[in-house]
Formats: C-alpha cells, sequence, structure tokens
C-alpha cells in the first residue's frame, strides 16, 4: 500500500474567517475526489488546530501502488482541485512511502 501524504501552508488572508472558509471549500473539494476517482482507497483532510505549528491542512491518501498514485496525479478531478488550491498556497511538503 502506498501512503500519500502533503502538508499545505496556505499564503495571507485578510482575515482569519476568510482563511478558514477557503480550508473548507478545499477540504470539500478533495474530499468529493474517492467517488471520483476509483483507485483512491481512502482519502483524509486534517486541519490543524495548533496555531504553533506552521502547516494549515493535511492530505493523506492511500493507493494500492505507484501506479494507482501516478493515475491519480493525472486524472482531470485531481487537476481541478489543483487549480483551486495552487493559488493560495504558500508551501507544500510531500512524502509518499510504502505501508
Amino acid at each position: 500500500m502506498i501512503i500519500h501524504m502533503v502538508m499545505y501552508k496556505l499564503k495571507g488572508f485578510e482575515s482569519e474567517d476568510e482563511k478558514s472558509e477557503k480550508i473548507k471549500e478545499l477540504k470539500l473539494a478533495f474530499e468529493a475526489l474517492p467517488l471520483q476517482i476509483s483507485v483512491i482507497k481512502s482519502l483524509e483532510i486534517g486541519i490543524n488546530i495548533n496555531p504553533a505549528e506552521e502547516y494549515d491542512f493535511s492530505l493523506t491518501v492511500t493507493f494500492n501502488n505507484m501506479d494507482e498514485l501516478h493515475t491519480y496525479a493525472k486524472h482531470p478531478e485531481h487537476k481541478a482541485v489543483a487549480k483551486i488550491i495552487r493559488p493560495v498556497v504558500d508551501k507544500r511538503a510531500c512524502v509518499d512511502f510504502e505501508y
């Protein structure tokens, strides 16, 4: 099994409410992906509740193998979510590992 873990730090927003709304929008967009991309075995979004930490939320997606991860990465629905998130991301960290 392959675990795809990504952490996102968003750019500054005019208010915390605006930032919170964007995170909710992104969460809903990511959570819709398992219904649209059959190779996803599980998907979880974690919104950071610790203000002392740098990243705002994390994404954990599981696949059977690396080929499925590549299928996910190239899928039009994943690319659509990437278009939503790309303009508001300051930093992104990713690790893919076998479990």
